[in-house]
């Protein structure tokens, strides 16, 4: 009777180790295929902003050839954004009746 109990034990450790390996092949194959995803974004990425460093380039040589100031535009956008962004901060304590300025956009 010991004998069988061992191999009862044996056989339940057994299955539980295969499914144990069964899990670990299969996060395996879910770990490749996040790489290959990340790979995929980055190369994505890199696309994108070499094509937005050439889109720069363009509008701020369209901006010299009408005379204006490229570099001044994007810093008074960069203005504005931060503007935005610390007013939609302050959104979440104050009411919104609170805002006196209004600024208008050409």
């Amino acid at each position: 009777m010991g004998l069988g109990s061992t191999a009862k034990k044996l056989q339940g450790l057994s299955d539980r180790a295969e499914a144990m390996y069964k899990q670990v092949q299969e996060l395996q194959k879910r770990i490749i295929h996040l790489e290959e995803e990340v790979d995929d974004t980055h190369d994505t990425v890199k696309r994108l902003d070499h094509q937005l460093t050439e889109q720069r380039a363009l509008l701020l040589a369209i901006a010299d050839e009408l005379d204006i100031d490229g570099e001044e535009v994007l810093a008074e956008a960069a203005i504005d954004e931060a503007e935005h962004t610390s007013e939609d901060a302050g959104d979440d304590t104050s009411d919104e009746s609170d805002s006196s300025e209004t600024t208008v956009e050409p």
